[in-house]
């Protein structure tokens, strides 16, 4: 796989706009306490979800991340988190894993890369 390749396949492949996204910004405690498992299992299960688009996730050493997930409607995002595995999920961050969190959830209207760009 060339450089070109790896960037791109950490990038999530969205439609053209309007679609939304929820930003998820934590930090974590020190202790992994099964973490890893389930983030690794929302986001498998996320990516059956109707109207999921892609998801980005970057985390430092401190355990400060940030998770970008794609959605084509504000009613797919609102079914996602009603989902009853992913609640449970919910209460045990909130009880185990997390520090603080913020939630923002934005529409994107525009979007473009290297290659649509235009200066």
């Amino acid at each position: 796989m060339n450089s070109n390749e790896t960037i791109s396949s950490n990038f999530a492949k969205t439609p053209a706009p309007p679609y939304y996204a929820v930003i998820f910004t934590a930090s974590r405690k020190a202790e992994d306490k099964g973490y890893s498992k389930m983030a690794d299992r929302m986001e498998e299960l996320a990516k059956q979800q109707p109207g999921f688009l892609g998801i980005e996730s970057v985390e430092n050493n401190d355990g400060f991340e940030i998770t970008v997930s794609y959605w084509d409607s504000e009613e797919s995002i609102r079914t996602w988190k009603a989902h009853m595995e992913h609640r449970v999920a919910q209460k045990q961050g909130r009880k185990i894993w997390y520090e603080h969190y913020e939630i923002r959830v934005v529409k994107v209207e525009r979007a473009y890369n290297m290659q649509t760009s235009t200066l």
